[in-house]
């Protein structure tokens, strides 16, 4: 790995804990207008001291994130279909060369092993990290799952497997059961989705246990910014992810941050 790509790679998983806190707000371009990303900029500018990088579109990046902000971006370069339509059926969006423009950390794009259009995500990937690499720039494979597939070890291995095989750097995908076998056959990391908003605690478990079984962060989104108090929910994952915090013990930073003005 060359010096300019490790040292993006760094920006975003922490050196001294070899892990990470990502915020994930990338849900728009998709679903539109999300609970608690109705006027994103409100939501997200208190937050940023707390995230090790963003997810998210250049959209909202250029519209809505402070040119001042320090915080790392990974910047999703894929869609074309919505809620609306297959969520499999998508393209590269964004070229790289306007993710260096925006001074990114790390690019990002969903592949649907499985799906109708499993191919093309997979060329996608391939793709990007073709062109990624031409400019010593890390690239997030996203495994997205449908309705109908299962979110289980062999099949989320799968899909981790491949995304490392054609090149990603990092990989997002989905907790479950014997998680550990999926961290095993992955050579690169793998940080977890937060996935549908859950109550606080159970979110705090679903962190704790990525993390105790091999995962190297958290992709959290709606866990976060759709909590009753999203910068107390932040800070107790980031306890959670860099200080090896018990639940108990982010819950209760949560419960006394929450109900500090």
């Amino acid at each position: 790995m060359s010096w300019g790509l490790q040292n993006r790679l760094n920006r975003i998983i922490r050196p001294d804990t070899k892990r990470t806190v990502m915020l994930a707000i990338d849900h728009g371009y998709f679903l539109g207008p999300t609970s608690g990303l109705e006027e994103p900029e409100k939501t997200i500018v208190p937050l940023l001291p707390h995230a090790d990088a963003l997810m998210l579109t250049r959209g909202i990046l250029r519209q809505c994130i402070p040119p001042t902000s320090n915080t790392p971006i990974v910047l999703r370069v894929s869609g074309g279909s919505s809620i609306l339509g297959k969520l499999d059926n998508e393209g590269i969006t964004t070229s790289i060369q306007e993710a260096i423009r925006l001074n990114v950390s790390a690019v990002t794009l969903s592949i649907f092993v499985g799906a109708e259009h499993e191919k093309q995500t997979l060329m996608n990937l391939s793709q990007l990290v073709n062109e990624a690499e031409a400019y010593d720039t890390p690239v997030l494979a996203v495994t997205a799952v449908g309705k109908d597939m299962g979110r289980d070890a062999r099949y989320l291995g799968l899909c981790c497997r491949i995304a490392a095989e054609l090149g990603a750097h990092f990989v997002k995908t989905y907790y479950c059961e014997d998680f550990e076998q999926v961290v095993t056959g992955c050579p690169v990391p793998i940080v977890v989705a937060g996935g549908k908003k859950t109550p606080e605690k159970e979110a705090l478990e679903l962190a704790h246990n990525a993390i105790q079984q091999g995962a190297v962060g958290v992709d959290m989104g709606r866990n976060i910014f759709q909590s009753e108090a999203p910068h107390a929910m932040i800070q107790a994952v980031r306890k959670i992810v860099h200080k090896n915090a018990s639940v108990n013990e982010a819950y209760d930073l949560f419960q006394t941050l929450k109900n500090q003005k």
